[in-house]
């Protein structure tokens, strides 16, 4: 496998939304593992491992993800769990960083903004080239692909659903500036 070079996708991602909630519904929201189905194109289901049952520093989790015909599970452990402020998790404990920032809105405290973030990591990167060879850039190129493509899906989706559960009309949709 080659160093990312410009043809290489981009190995990290960052885009926000801001939601119509405030931080600490948010963050319950996005640390509630069990319903990440609801919100994202790709796993369909999570699960914390016992004796792990919430959204703690060193907890870990096991995600069901499907797409494109392949169904695959991934193991993670929670490495921030801030309440209000931040949640994030490692796949396979090395490989690929996810996570959830969330800020108050500016002179609206009542509203959030929410940014996800993706992390292609170097472990992550020479395990793609062990496991999958001659093709790893193929794959490291598909699984950015996904990432960039699911982000703002699941944005939407948590920003519609935290605006369902709150009992709004309409989610917001303007992203920050």
């Amino acid at each position: 496998m080659s160093t990312p070079s410009p043809q290489t996708p981009e190995l990290t991602r960052r885009e926000s939304v801001v939601v119509d909630a405030d931080p600490d519904t948010v963050w319950r929201l996005v640390t509630s593992i069990e319903r990440t189905g609801e919100w994202s194109p790709v796993c369909t289901a999570c699960a914390w491992e016992e004796p792990d049952d919430g959204p703690e520093v060193g907890a870990w989790f096991t995600g069901r993800n499907e797409h494109a015909g392949r169904v695959w599970e991934t193991r993670s452990q929670v490495v921030a769990a801030e309440p209000g402020r931040a949640f994030a998790w490692l796949v396979g404990g090395a490989f690929v960083r996810w996570g959830y920032e969330l800020a108050p809105v500016a002179g609206d405290p009542a509203r959030t903004e929410l940014t996800e973030t993706w992390e292609f990591l170097p472990e992550g990167l020479a395990m793609f080239a062990d496991k999958y060879g001659d093709d790893a850039d193929a794959q490291v190129a598909d699984r950015a692909a996904q990432a960039h493509a699911g982000i703002p899906a699941t944005l939407a989706a948590l920003a519609r659903v935290a605006a369902a559960e709150r009992g709004a009309s309409a989610p917001a949709t303007d992203r920050p500036g």
